[in-house]
């Protein structure tokens, strides 16, 4: 069984007992979080799929860790302008642990 779920402006396939890392949620470690945005929802043998999400079906985690990315370099130059532009950025992540899938 898996589902479909959105939230930071991203789309998770999710699967029960699956980690997976989510835009940061205001959540601290050890704590439940659910989502209610669910786009589809597979069972061993049908799916079904929300206009546009799928009433009464949730998605209920735990919050494992809040974390930085490694980071990234963005260097912009223009040649010949003597124009050049380093900067570095870590984005914020949550690392959720899949517990349950209720359609």
């Amino acid at each position: 069984m898996y589902a479909i779920i959105k939230t930071g402006g991203k789309q998770y396939r999710v699967e029960e007992g699956k980690v997976i890392n989510v835009e940061k949620l205001n959540a601290q470690a050890e704590e439940q979080v659910e989502f209610n945005e669910i786009l589809a929802v597979s069972n061993e043998d049908k799916l079904t799929i929300g206009t546009p999400v799928v009433e009464g079906a949730k998605v209920v985690g735990k919050v494992l860790e809040q974390g930085k990315d490694k980071k990234i370099i963005v260097f912009k130059y223009k040649s010949k302008k003597d124009y050049r532009k380093k900067q570095g950025h870590r984005q914020p992540y949550t690392k959720i642990l899949i517990e349950k899938i209720e359609a």
